[in-house]
């Protein structure tokens, strides 16, 4: 053969390998979901509804091939003909045709086991599943990085709303101060109705847990759970931090009354449960609890079920995230988002992707988690005192023997036949740790019923 001969079929056959590739290119992308509830089956339906304008954006077709479920005679809100059923999860992750794993059955057990797997077939995966990466991501993404595959999961805080791609591309170029977010619509739900109708904590969650907005056993929600989960995540792309979800603070709703409320409108505030994280020259605090935040703030009126997160960059300043945190069409909208971003990196090289943490893994930073006692707030304290006189006076001694100055003080009207009265104080700022033993040695005193109740003022 000769050498003009052998050049001519040298370049016929990288010619006929390079549209091989592009054929590959322009063929449906073929999906695998794990798990058909709520999540699941809003993402085949946006997927069906939206298919043209999905194919125009990604530049090509995704196709829900495979999905696993419990029961495949279960009647569902989708309409899953063309799709192969399976009751086996692990059939889906080592199915060879699967490009991407969708995984929404939640927990952390098996489906950190199915993520792993899937990671390992060289298959990108997608995940609406907080607690999975709050708990297990710091592996996830090695190993994500490791295969050279994609980990998506924006659907895993604040359901509709991007607010993990806004902070880690849309805010790349700016130094995250703080970051806080109502993102967890039951707490809003109540402590909404708790405000606008004056009505009490336990018969508003009896009311959100018939109208779905709460589980049967509420307390990965009320108690704070939920929003660790996400705020975890939230901070990490924050601040470039690895994922430490068992240093964050937690502290639900439950002691909040409906006394509370009333006396935060009374002194200008309003009652959110937020999660909160911030930059300080000692460390990032994170933490997750009641707040009294100003009426004036723009966190102060969202509400019901909606989420909204609010971050503080030094080049942009303060921006909103508003929408809607859960449901399935606003959840699987996300999920759909992460497909095509899935999509779009399918013929990219794996070393210059979007990092899953915002910051390259080698630059993830040590700066430490602040415990909460070294958090300097204001402080709202509210306490039953015996309606007599020198009880008050032992109260201001303490708080004065511990530097701890009053802003305000108010004083509820004793109803007939009772003993006590509620007694309202607002501090300045002080260290939690001065507090806490002014909170120790005021519920010792002999005119003091109860345990004192303290939430902290969050100035945003």
């Amino acid at each position: 053969m000769t050498k003009i001969a052998a050049e001519a079929q040298q370049q016929t056959h990288k010619q006929t390998q390079s549209a091989q590739t592009k054929d590959k290119h322009l063929q449906p992308v073929k999906v695998g979901i794990l798990g058909l509830g709520t999540v699941g089956s809003g993402t085949v339906n946006v997927l069906h509804n939206n298919r043209d304008e999905i194919t125009r954006r990604a530049g090509r077709a995704i196709d829900v091939t495979h999905v696993a479920l419990r029961d495949i005679k279960k009647k569902r809100d989708c309409n899953t003909q063309n799709i192969e059923l399976s009751t086996d999860p692990f059939s889906i992750v080592n199915q060879p045709d699967i490009d991407v794993v969708v995984e929404l059955i939640g927990g952390t057990d098996i489906a950190r086991e199915l993520v792993l797997q899937a990671i390992a077939n060289g298959k990108h995966v997608v995940t609406a599943n907080k607690a999975l990466i709050a708990h297990h991501g710091n592996e996830i993404f090695a190993q994500a990085q490791k295969h050279g595959v994609v980990v998506a999961f924006e659907a895993a805080v604040a359901g509709g709303i991007p607010i993990i791609k806004s902070i880690r591309e849309g805010l790349a170029g700016n130094r995250i101060e703080w970051l806080a977010g109502i993102i967890n619509g039951t707490c809003n739900y109540i402590l909404t109705q708790m405000q606008q109708y004056g009505r009490d904590f336990a018969e508003v969650l009896s009311e959100a847990q018939k109208l779905g907005y709460a589980e049967a056993d509420p307390s990965f929600d009320i108690d704070g759970v939920d929003v660790a989960h996400k705020l975890t995540i939230l901070a990490s792309i924050a601040f470039g931090i690895p994922l430490q979800y068992n240093k964050v603070y937690v502290e639900g709703i439950r002691n909040i009354t409906q006394l509370d409320v009333s006396y935060a409108e009374q002194l200008g505030y309003r009652i959110k449960h937020l999660g909160f994280a911030r930059r300080q020259a000692q460390g990032i605090e994170l933490r997750v609890h009641p707040c009294f935040i100003s009426q004036q703030c723009l966190l102060a009126h969202v509400d019901g079920v909606m989420n909204a997160v609010l971050v503080e960059g030094d080049a942009v300043g303060q921006t909103l995230y508003y929408g809607a945190g859960a449901g399935a069409n606003p959840t699987a909208s996300s999920v759909v988002a992460d497909l095509v971003e899935v999509v779009r990196t399918l013929t990219t090289d794996s070393e210059n992707r979007v990092p899953h943490l915002a910051f390259q893994a080698d630059a993830l930073s040590t700066t430490p988690i602040m415990s909460i006692e070294a958090v300097e707030s204001v402080y709202y304290i509210r306490m039953q005192a015996r309606d007599e006189a020198g009880v008050l006076a032992e109260v201001t001694q303490i708080l004065s023997e511990l530097n701890i100055s009053m802003e305000a003080i108010l004083q509820k009207d004793r109803a007939e036949h009772a003993n006590h009265v509620h007694v309202v104080i607002l501090t300045h700022k002080v260290p939690e740790k001065h507090l806490n033993t002014a909170i120790e040695r005021i519920e010792a005193l002999p005119g003091i019923a109860e345990n004192v109740l303290r939430v902290r003022v969050v100035d945003l």
